[in-house]
């Protein structure tokens, strides 16, 4: 049994998406996730569609691994779907009825457009963890949330606690697949019998999955209490990350593209 790693997995490739500033790239994020949900129709998710494959076409990461987070999120999209499609009585021409509840055309577009929403953004905001590295994410968050400093947000705390998370996600990913194939190696089966067993069965994988996961907690923490961190205050970077004529050319032209694209569509 094989977890896939869903997000926060760099791709170390040279691209012109890799070259962009992480605080440039944050904004054109915050730009996309602001069109998509501008946009109300099939035609504007259409041309948001091709914002992303043309996104990962230059960020040059495999289309697979962008689109491994899909996956993870079958059962919300499957929600969405049904929560949308459904109606309650009103449905004159329905498709399918079962007492007050009636499935029609109109419900099931609505669905498979709100479930197709959430995987452009799915897709599309992975793009930032697969092209920006732990160190620059790090940099940039912190830059940008800089100004919350003025009502006491400890900036650098949070951007660091934001940047482990992501990276200890692929690292618990793998240590699951680790106890899982020595789990059923000693004769476990974690694909036989209904929802219940199946998640009894996982119970001998959490456990040591959760000890690792604070035993390597522990470990990170020594680890930067004896390289003397001590918050975000005060601290050097060895190469600051600077905005440059490009990054800035590209936000400012890409995010307006897709606001007006949004609004437009």
């Amino acid at each position: 049994m094989r977890i896939p790693v869903t997000f926060g997995q760099y791709v170390p490739v040279a691209s012109a998406v890799h070259a962009l500033d992480a605080k440039a790239k944050m904004g054109l994020v915050a730009a996309f996730t602001t069109a998509v949900f501008l946009v109300e129709g099939f035609a504007g998710l259409a041309v948001m569609s091709c914002f992303v494959a043309a996104a990962i076409a230059l960020a040059r990461v495999p289309a697979m691994l962008a689109l491994r987070g899909i996956k993870a999120l079958t059962f919300l999209l499957s929600f969405t779907m049904v929560a949308n499609a459904v109606r309650w009585e009103p449905a004159t021409v329905s498709l399918v009825r079962v007492g007050p509840l009636a499935l029609d055309g109109p419900g099931i577009l609505d669905g498979v457009f709100f479930a197709s929403r959430v995987v452009l953004l799915v897709v599309g905001t992975s793009l930032l963890t697969l092209t920006t590295t732990p160190v620059q994410l790090t940099d940039g968050l912190e830059r940008v949330m800089r100004p919350l400093r003025a009502i006491g947000v400890p900036a650098g705390e949070v951007a660091m606690m934001l940047t482990i998370a992501l990276r200890f996600i692929p690292t618990t990913a793998q240590e699951a697949e680790k106890i899982v194939v020595a789990q059923t190696a000693r004769g476990a089966r974690f694909d036989e019998g209904g929802p219940v067993r199946r998640a009894k069965a996982f119970v001998p994988v959490m456990v040591p999955l959760f000890v690792n996961l604070f035993r390597r907690a522990e470990e990170l923490a020594v680890a930067m209490e004896s390289r003397c961190y001590r918050g975000g205050e005060g601290r050097t970077r060895l190469n600051p990350a600077v905005m440059g004529a490009v990054d800035w050319a590209v936000l400012v032209t890409v995010s307006t593209a897709l606001i007006a694209a949004g609004i437009a569509l």
